[in-house]
This record gives structure tokens, sequence and C-alpha cells, in this order.
């Protein structure tokens, strides 16, 4: 983002990596970098309000860390491994491992206190 971009204070957006039952354990499991994974349901409108949240991580933390985005719609059995119980859930995982779980809408704020705590990863790359 350039100067007047950070000046207005627009914030920078990518789209999450889309992981379903096919892919969960490639993308996720034996992810060879930090993985957040938002486990979101149709109609659940805090998901909604999280969706921008997740496209900021993505943009801030890319090549970094690995951010995925999954329905429980079209992973299933990927959410009830998880032992999901309410969306959204955003789930962090390292060395294929989970490491933390957040349930609820949280601010960018939030999560990027998150993952420098959890992956030693700070907002800025040095």
């Amino acid at each position: 983002m350039g100067f007047f971009g950070k000046l207005l204070g627009l914030t920078p957006e990518k789209n999450p990596l889309h992981v379903d039952d096919a892919n969960f354990q490639e993308e996720v499991v034996r992810s060879k970098v930090p993985v957040i994974l938002d486990v979101w349901g149709p109609n659940c409108q805090p998901c909604k309000q999280l969706e921008p949240v997740i496209k900021s991580l993505a943009a801030t933390y890319d090549g970094r860390v690995k951010v995925c985005e999954m329905s429980t719609m079209l992973g299933p059995r990927a959410a009830a491994g998880l032992r999901i119980k309410g969306t959204p859930t955003v789930v962090y995982f390292k060395g294929g491992r989970e490491v933390e779980r957040i349930v609820g809408m949280r601010s960018s704020l939030y999560h990027e206190e998150t993952i420098a705590d959890v992956f030693g990863i700070p907002k800025e790359p040095a």
C-alpha cells in the first residue's frame, strides 16, 4: 500500500485460501508456515462482520502466515474433527497442531496481538 493509502487509513485486503474437506490436511495440517483458519457458517452475521478482518490479516501477513477460510457446509468432516461448536471460530495452527482458538467476532488488533503472542510474528515484517 502506498503513502496515500496509509494516510487515508485504507486497509489492504487479500482473499484467504479456501479450505474444505478435500484439501484440509494439505493446506492446514501439513503447512510449512503457521495457519489461521476462519471457520464460518452460512447466514452467520458475525461471520460476515469478521470477513474484512480476515482479508486484512491475509494481506498483512502474506508469505508469513497462511490465512484460510472454511465453510462448515464445505468442510463438515474437518469442522467436526476440530469440534467446532459455533461460528465464527478462528483456529491457529503451528506445526500442524492447534495452538489457539478464538470463538466470536474479534478486531484486527486482537488477532494481530494473538499472532504476535502465539506465532512470534510481528505485524510489520522485519
